[in-house]
Parts: structure tokens; sequence; C-alpha cells
């Protein structure tokens, strides 16, 4: 159902889809966040030990998307730490959000590999035929 709010990976050549599923906007942007984590690590180790804010802006949903999931790739690789929870609030072309996590653990956090940035690739941002929303695009390994 796509008002439970999910994340998914889809396959893509070399690279790997993330993607979010959602009952608002906002909610499709957190679990695609929460995909882009599940690259690197499970986002059910990472413990939401301090809070880092991030706003971004863009003309449209699609791009939107990107910049807060290259944000986020950005926190991740200049902080050395993983993000397992997300807040996002759109207000028009404008997101304002906040993410919880902690410094990289190799040993805990068993890091798979590093995204290096999220791409224009199937990137959509769109409603779901059976309601809620659907944020997706390939990022870059």
């Amino acid at each position: 159902m796509a008002h439970e709010n999910r994340w998914q990976h889809f396959a893509h050549d070399a690279d790997i889809g993330v993607r979010g599923l959602g009952a608002t906007k906002e909610a499709a942007f957190e679990q695609a966040a929460t995909a882009l984590t599940a690259v690197v690590a499970d986002p059910a180790s990472v413990a939401p030990l301090q809070a880092v804010e991030i706003a971004c802006g863009a003309p449209d949903d699609g791009l939107l998307l990107a910049d807060w999931l290259n944000a986020l790739i950005y926190e991740m690789a200049t902080r050395k730490m993983l993000f397992g929870r997300f807040k996002v609030r759109i207000d028009g072309d404008r997101l304002i959000g906040a993410a919880w996590g902690e410094p990289i653990d190799i040993a805990r956090h068993r890091p798979a590999i590093e995204v290096k940035g999220a791409t224009l690739t199937a990137l959509e941002v769109r409603r779901a035929k059976r309601g809620g929303w659907i944020a997706q695009c390939v990022v870059d390994v």
C-alpha cells in the first residue's frame, strides 16, 4: 500500500536506485533518505545521537529530492556520520530538514559502500496511483 511509509532499493546498472514511499511528499522524502542510508548500512543500527539541520531549495520536486539526498551525502562524508532518522518540511520550493545519527562505527555499522551522489537518473517525485507519494532516484556508488 502506498499510504504506508517505507523505503526500497531498485536495480540500475552498476548503481543503486533509492525509493521512498509515504503518505505525504515529506514522508516519501524521509523514506528516500532512509533508503540512502540503507545502501551503506542498516538504518536500524544507527543511533539518533546527534541532529544535523539541512536546508535546500530547487525549482521542482525532483531536483529538490536530489538536493536533499546530496546534502545528506555531503553531511555523511564531511562529518563521518550515518543517519537513521529524518524529518522533512517542504514549503513550495524550499526544504527544511533534520537528520539524526551518529559517527560511523566500522565494527558495528559495517559500511558496505560509499555513496558518491544522487543523480538525475530515474528521478521522480509523484503521487502514487493508490494514494500517497513516491520519491526516487539513482545514486552513484
